[in-house]
């Protein structure tokens, strides 16, 4: 999947309250296909349990928890996504 595509969904899984801090740096994500476990470290890296991320290492899942733990990441692809929004 191209980045800007996991970068959206992403971003759709927080608009849509889809991430549930569960404790412990562990977090639910309500995928399409289903509900995955993310892992956040205290070193800030991320695991989930779905095929994409244990195929590639990434997936829209842990991007959404990075996201949710970095407000102005979270903030300035907000910015970007409403710019691309409007020249639609």
């Amino acid at each position: 999947m191209p980045i800007d595509k996991m970068i959206e969904k992403a971003y759709d899984l927080l608009r849509k309250r889809r991430v549930e801090y569960i404790g412990e740096g562990t977090y639910n994500v309500v995928g399409e296909h289903g509900t995955y476990t993310v892992i956040r470290r205290i070193d800030g890296a991320v695991n989930c349990n779905c095929p994409g991320f244990i195929r590639r290492g990434r997936c829209s899942h842990s991007l959404a928890v990075i996201m949710l733990n970095q407000p102005s990441l979270l903030k300035s692809i907000q910015k970007e996504i409403e710019k691309a929004s409007s020249r639609r």
